[in-house]
């Protein structure tokens, strides 16, 4: 296991959570102290976590996830996990990595390269920046902090389930999010499948 300092738990919150769609769910808020990169991370405990519950590391996504943008598919698969994971028990770690970890205003910035024809991993290569900055060992504390040894990820990013288990969180299934596509956002879907490997079941691959 990675020599990773502990992080302990901060406080506890219940909250209500009430979507846009009128989706309703009672989650619990948890703070922590001792995480590695000082950032001021969340674990939203859903439902009643069992022995391997589900989870999703869900990136802070303002645009998406506030202001309900269709140039990504964040704000509706935030929205899915918590239903998802209500409905079976687990947390929702939502980690403030904007833009992949570059910064809401480098990714604004990187949004205006895409108006010009560059897909979203060579806006951020064409501003200096790398494909994906994120970092999950803050999130590894937080689950150990859980007491969370083991899971179900929900993802279909396979760069998520490799850090975690490299450090040392047994990943049992990775579970696919569903797909949810807008004209908007079809590019910024496809390159996730091409450049990352995201397994993303997208009819506009073989359309050419």
């Amino acid at each position: 296991m990675p020599d990773t300092p502990a992080a302990t738990p901060r406080a506890r919150v219940r909250v209500p959570l009430h979507f846009p769609d009128g989706y309703r769910a009672d989650a619990e808020l948890v703070t922590f102290d001792g995480l590695v990169d000082g950032r001021e991370h969340i674990a939203v405990v859903l439902g009643e976590p069992g022995p391997v519950p589900l989870v999703r590391l869900h990136s802070e996504c303002l645009t998406g996830d506030v202001f309900g943008s269709a140039r990504c598919d964040c704000g509706p698969q935030l929205r899915e996990a918590a239903e998802r994971i209500s409905e079976r028990g687990g947390v929702l770690l939502y980690l403030r990595q904007e833009g992949r970890g570059i910064g809401l205003y480098n990714k604004l910035d990187a949004y205006a390269l895409q108006d010009q024809g560059l897909d979203t991993y060579e806006a951020n290569a064409a501003l200096g920046l790398p494909e994906d900055a994120r970092d999950y060992t803050a999130a590894a504390q937080m689950l150990r902090a859980l007491d969370i040894g083991e899971l179900d990820l929900l993802s279909n990013n396979p760069d998520k389930a490799g850090q975690l288990r490299d450090l040392g969180i047994a990943v049992r299934d990775r579970v696919p999010t569903g797909v949810f596509t807008t004209d908007h956002n079809v590019r910024y879907l496809r390159a996730k499948v091409l450049q990352t490997q995201h397994t993303l079941p997208l009819p506009e691959l073989t359309a050419g």
